[in-house]
């Protein structure tokens, strides 16, 4: 299974963004976006590019969401 996860950018250089979630970095891409993204911002990253730029509130609802329903008990 595939997941889209917001992640919150951290760092940015030309059309690459380091982004982070609990401590896990990703490097991706922001040149499918249609919008200019920075520092700060939260995106949705999949399979290495930047797909959606979110809302920070709406960002945080969902990573709160995901946690709740994802447990790390429930994966082993």
């Amino acid at each position: 299974m595939c997941l889209g996860v917001p992640m919150k950018i951290i760092s940015r250089e030309e059309d690459t963004i380091v982004a982070e979630v609990d401590g896990v970095k990703k490097e991706a891409s922001v040149m499918l976006l249609g919008e200019d993204v920075a520092v700060g911002d939260y995106v949705i990253v999949h399979a290495g590019f930047a797909i959606s730029k979110l809302d920070e509130e709406y960002a945080e609802e969902t990573l709160r969401l995901m946690k709740e329903i994802f447990k790390p008990e429930d994966m082993a």
